[in-house]
């Protein structure tokens, strides 16, 4: 297979890139700019609260290029269901259009998501003709009840936000990919180019990051590693590893040797 042919569906876009990526907390706009087109992404997200289109003083927005990329308006900062649903439809009076990454925090200190609540949330968001995108535990129960209300893709959690600790249970996500039959895409935690290949290796259908990259040292080059990363690790993938083996077993043939 071909990457040209290794595509995605998300709603009804087809999607080349499996990265997805972040604005915030980068030095400046011109080096998001630079960054953002070193990761080859395709889908950019910015925070709602962050982005005031049409002000007169700089944006996160200025940022993007929207000929180029696809713009993931999300709902980061929001602790109630009413607040994520009115920060959403306020987006789509924006003219940011209806697709959303839903956020739900139930808890300051971890960012941790309001799986109850983001439920809650994603059914009224859907009922009302939004594409979301929620923000999650990496718990297949909860996964599945977005599933059911209809979510186009599932985005759970590999670490806290901002955290870098990269996927703490490998073993969740492969239950949830297991079980979803929409896209599964790694959230939160990314801090490496190992990780994003780990998450992609287990079958991940792509990653989102931005601390990992815009927290780097050199987040352009970063930028250029995680691309790389995330495609090597759905080579691997495709490719199928070889079996784990207790114990070792000669690389050549044994027969013929000279004795």
């Amino acid at each position: 297979m071909n990457s040209a042919s290794d595509t995605w569906q998300l709603g009804h876009r087809t999607m080349s890139s499996r990265i997805l990526v972040g604005t915030g907390k980068y030095a400046s706009n011109e080096q998001a700019r630079e960054a953002i087109a070193a990761s080859g992404a395709e889908m950019v997200t910015v925070a709602l609260r962050r982005a005031e289109p049409g002000r007169s003083t700089p944006s996160v927005l200025d940022a993007i290029d929207t000929e180029r990329y696809i713009l993931l308006p999300n709902t980061a900062g929001c602790y109630s269901v009413e607040d994520a649903v009115r920060t959403a439809e306020l987006s789509r009076e924006l003219g940011l259009g209806d697709l959303v990454k839903l956020e739900v925090i139930g808890d300051p200190k971890t960012l941790y998501p309001d799986n109850a609540a983001t439920i809650e949330a994603a059914r009224t968001l859907v009922d009302r003709g939004f594409t979301v995108l929620p923000y999650c535990s990496d718990d297949l129960v909860t996964c599945k009840r977005l599933v059911e209300v209809g979510c186009a893709a599932v985005m759970p959690l590999a670490a806290p936000i901002g955290s870098g600790l990269g996927i703490r249970n490998p073993h969740n996500i492969r239950l949830i990919l297991e079980e979803s039959s929409v896209p599964v895409i790694v959230d939160a935690g990314v801090g490496t180019a190992s990780d994003a290949a780990v998450a992609m290796e287990l079958g991940c259908t792509a990653v989102l990051m931005n601390t990992g990259i815009a927290g780097a040292k050199h987040p352009v080059l970063m930028a250029e590693a995680m691309r790389e990363a995330t495609s090597a690790g759905r080579k691997a993938y495709l490719a199928g590893r070889m079996a784990q083996k207790p114990y070792a077993t000669a690389s050549s043939p044994e027969a013929g040797l000279i004795e």
